[in-house]
């Protein structure tokens, strides 16, 4: 039951700004705001991730601030907080990768060490660099994001946080892993 609501919740989150694209369609903001608050607790209540327990006070400003945007479309039936939530979540991962460079290891390196429990040295800077990028595109992110919010549509606001953003997260993934393989290739030559 636990990992089923997990894995729903997942899906919520990456939803979420077409979701709210189209619930806006159709509702009133302060009822799309209801959801927010409702998946800000979920997320809240089910996240068993031990680095982000680690780093005392974050998912609990991460509720409140949640909930205070939550609440604030709620009352003034504006979609702003609902629009901003996006902006949260990625402020949240750049917390944690930040967060991991002053108290390794970095994020990736316990990625890395789930399959190279032994990672060396090298390994362990190469890890390190790589969640310094993660830290950069979280940085364009939240400022792109930030920009949809105030400058644009809410058509483009749902395109860049529901699809351009999630692309652009893939490319970089993609990108850090067809060189990590090039790399450990020409090491090997």
């Amino acid at each position: 039951m636990t990992l089923l609501l997990k894995i729903a919740i997942a899906v919520v989150v990456l939803v979420y700004p077409i979701a709210i694209y189209f619930g806006l369609q159709y509702l009133q903001p302060k009822y799309l705001a209801i959801s927010l608050a409702a998946l800000v607790i979920l997320r809240a209540l089910f996240t068993n991730n031990q680095l982000l327990k680690a780093i005392k006070g974050l998912w609990i400003v991460i509720l409140v601030i949640g909930l205070t945007l939550a609440g604030f479309s709620y009352f003034s039936n504006t979609d702003l907080g609902l629009k901003l939530y996006p902006v949260i979540i990625t402020g949240s991962f750049l917390a944690l990768f930040s967060y991991s460079l002053f108290n390794p290891p970095s994020v990736i390196e316990r990625l890395a060490r789930l399959q190279e429990p032994e990672l060396p040295p090298e390994g362990v800077r190469y890890t390190k660099a790589v969640t310094q990028v993660w830290c950069g595109f979280f940085v364009f992110n939240m400022v792109a994001a930030l920009y949809t919010v105030f400058f644009t549509t809410t058509e483009v606001w749902a395109l860049y946080n529901g699809l351009i953003s999630y692309l652009l997260m893939g490319a970089l993934f993609i990108s850090e892993l067809a060189y990590r393989k090039w790399v450990l290739q020409k090491g090997g030559e």
